[in-house]
């Protein structure tokens, strides 16, 4: 295994200057940095490869084909879904949400029926649900949360009734860090009606945690590209073949289809029929490098290193007064959310860019969760692997000469 060191001489950015100090970037829910394989990846592609796939019968669409499919395979096997027939290119997590509430809420629910969420979701995972609910007249349903940040289960079992038709969770808060016992979560609704649909957020997950999507036994799965040391604009949707396959398409256009005639259009066979017109190759072929990078170095060794910095993170933060560390649930991911007496979240981001720390300052596109805490923002401080405890304490020096000009 290499060490941190080594590590960090796979990130070009991490020797950035930003304010005439070395860039300390704490930012890793937001988006994380590229390794120099997956930069390259996509420099290959365009410099070498760059073609059209799947409509092609020349070297060069037949080769940009390929590496494009292989990435297909690489998550089929990183997430340990059935078939690569159950993995749909998207561009992210966002747009893998609003296409399972199109395609398959809009066909398969009714007015009445009832969609359940958690008040810790991201945006992205509230908005299609509400847009969906204004379309078609369905109930959204909320579960709450804990003093703690954890997901109340016994609200859960409340709000599960005969109209339940779709749960779609995180499977990791962007805001608390809080994993959620997703696979108990899964026992209980399934347990309560096995034909509930159950879709999961995993954006804050698969960089994190060895995600087995069969062991889970989600039907829907997302992640974005961007998240996991991939490029943006690239993300995947995971769903089970028998939903995807009765499910009608969200766009159309080409390489969707199998026919085109005025009269009628015949479908393209899975996974293509959700992926109309020339997709993100180039992001398609980093998200595999990236995937690829991410196996390499080991998701065990992964949550070693990043619990280590969570937990020196923690210890710092709570040795100063004026922080109040905002969600500790028992199982966490390395996201630190806080809030410093009286000064505004945006005031201490602002101080620590001036010192090359980048934080999060905001509400994190998890508004009703802010509402939660009646708080209007905190500030996040997010670790990923490359991490290290000489940065966390940058961090601490920056709260600290916050807190001096504050005074």
């Amino acid at each position: 295994m290499k060490s941190i060191s080594k590590i960090r001489e796979d990130f070009p950015i991490l020797k950035a200057q930003v304010n005439d100090k070395t860039l300390v970037y704490l930012d890793n829910a937001a988006t994380t940095q590229k390794p120099k394989t997956v930069i390259e990846a996509i420099n290959n592609y365009y410099q070498n490869q760059n073609s059209n796939v799947h409509r092609g019968v020349h070297s060069l669409s037949q080769l940009a084909t390929q590496k494009y499919e292989s990435t297909r395979e690489i998550v089929k096997n990183f997430i340990v879904a059935k078939s690569t027939d159950e993995i749909i290119f998207t561009r992210g997590t966002t747009e893998s949400i609003n296409l399972i509430a199109q395609s398959y809420g809009r066909s398969f629910l009714n007015a009445g029926d009832e969609i359940i969420i958690s008040q810790m979701e991201h945006h992205s995972n509230i908005v299609p649900w509400q847009i969906l609910c204004g379309q078609i007249s369905v109930k959204l349903k909320v579960i709450d949360v804990t003093d703690s940040g954890e997901l109340n289960l016994k609200s859960l079992e409340k709000l599960l009734s005969d109209k339940t038709k779709i749960v779609s969770l995180m499977h990791v808060s962007n805001t608390l860090g809080t994993i959620n016992p997703i696979k108990e979560i899964i026992k209980i609704i399934k347990n309560f009606n096995k034909d509930i649909i159950v879709s999961i957020d995993g954006a804050q997950a698969v960089q994190h945690l060895k995600v087995n999507v069969l062991d889970l036994g989600c039907d829907f799965y997302s992640f974005s590209g961007h998240k996991i040391y991939g490029p943006t604009g690239v993300g995947v949707l995971y769903g089970k073949r028998e939903l995807l396959n009765k499910m009608p398409p969200w766009q159309g256009g080409g390489d969707m289809i199998a026919s085109v005639s005025f009269d009628k259009t015949t479908y393209n066979i899975l996974p293509y029929k959700f992926e109309a017109g020339t997709p993100n190759i180039a992001g398609v072929i980093g998200l595999g490098e990236a995937i690829k990078y991410v196996q390499n170095l080991g998701l065990d060794f992964i949550y070693e290193q990043e619990k280590k910095l969570l937990d020196y993170a923690f210890r710092k933060l709570s040795q100063i007064k004026e922080v109040k560390i905002i969600g500790q649930a028992k199982e966490k991911s390395a996201v630190i959310s806080f809030i410093l007496k009286d000064i505004h979240a945006h005031d201490v981001g602002t101080i620590l860019d001036q010192s090359g720390v980048a934080i999060r300052a905001g509400h994190h596109c998890t508004q009703p969760l802010m509402e939660r805490f009646n708080v209007p923002a905190t500030v996040r401080a997010s670790f990923a692997f490359y991490n290290t405890e000489e940065e966390v304490d940058n961090l601490i020096d920056g709260i600290k000469k916050t807190l001096e000009i504050f005074k």
